[in-house]
Formats: C-alpha cells, structure tokens, sequence
C-alpha cells in the first residue's frame, strides 16, 4: 500500500487532539506542528521545514526506576534515543527502530499503556541546530514519544550515531523531558 501524506497528517492530528484531552499540555507546545498540518507540509519528511515528525523512547527497566539514555553525538548532551521518522512504519514502530539502532538492546517492546490508550506519553517541538555539512537549516523536531521496557543489560551502541548509552536513575528525565517524566509519574508508569 502506497504512503498517503494527507492521512499521516490527519494520523497525526488525532494523536495530538486525544494527547491534548489527556494531559491538557500548553497549547503553544503543538502550535509550530499544528500550522504545518493545516498548511498540508510533508511533516513525514525529514526534508521539510520548518520541522518534521520524529519519535524518541524512553526506554524504562521494568520497575520505571532506571532509564536508558544515549550521549547525543550532535547535540553532545545526554537525551532518550529517538530519530527521525521513516514511512510508512507506524509512531510506535519508528521509536522502536531508533532505541535498538542507537543502544543495541535486544528484547525492547512498547509499554503496555500505550496500547491501552492510544496516545504517546508526550509530544514535543523543539530546535534543533543548522548543520551546514548536511544542507540543514536550523528547524524542528515535532519528537513523538513513547515508553519502551527493556531489562537493564549491557548496551552495544551505535557510536556512529551516539558516544555512549548508560541506564541512568529516572529522576534525571527531569532535566531532558520534564513533561513527560510528570506525565509518567501521574499515571505511576515510573517510581516517584
């Protein structure tokens, strides 16, 4: 079956509407990836600007007590593994792809709450930086996240793409994503 860009972006639209009805996130957080939308951008391609989708995982032990997190190479700062999304796969399968590509963890598989709900744990525009080398200007990130769950093992990282992976007390999501840390707390899918 062929990719239709017009019914990603409609995809694209629920989840952010039955996001928006579950969390009652700032409106402005969505704003950026909501005016693509209208405006009809191939927000599947990471050729679009000002910004596109991609998906990220917080990859959590089974406890929600420790999460795995890799050394950004680019952006040198410690972040959840994620990428750029690649049609047709689905949200969920995108993040999936990302977390094995960027840690080698064998064994990972979506939180079973998101098959419950419907909806990611969090959505988020951000900036990413001009990378003149790869003919990219300065845009966003529309990140649609997951929780993903693994058992904490070794880590085989793709150091091409990152400098390291490290499972990492959960607490330290409150200084890469505050929000979705608080949305993992309220619905106790992480240890307070």
């Amino acid at each position: 079956m062929a990719f239709d860009p017009s019914a990603f972006r409609d995809h694209i639209r629920s989840v952010l509407d039955r996001h928006a009805h579950a969390f009652d996130p700032a409106p402005a957080r969505s704003a950026l990836l909501r005016e693509q939308i209208e405006r009809g951008d191939d927000i599947h391609s990471r050729s679009t600007f000002p910004g596109h989708v991609t998906t990220s995982a917080f990859v959590l032990d089974g406890a929600g007590g420790r999460v795995l997190l890799i050394h950004h190479r680019s952006l040198a700062r410690w972040l959840q593994p994620g990428g750029h999304y690649e049609a047709p796969e689905t949200l969920e399968a995108s993040a999936l792809r990302e977390a094995f590509e960027e840690t080698g963890v064998q064994g990972l598989v979506i939180d079973p709450w998101h098959g419950a709900s419907g909806i990611p744990i969090d959505i988020d525009s951000h900036l990413i930086p001009a990378r003149p080398g790869k003919g990219e200007p300065e845009h966003w990130h529309h990140d649609i996240r997951y929780i993903v769950r693994a058992e904490v093992g070794a880590v085989h990282p793709d150091l091409a793409e990152v400098h390291a992976a490290s499972w990492r007390d959960v607490a330290e999501l409150e200084g890469i994503a505050p929000e979705a840390l608080y949305n993992m707390r309220k619905l106790g899918l992480v240890r307070p």
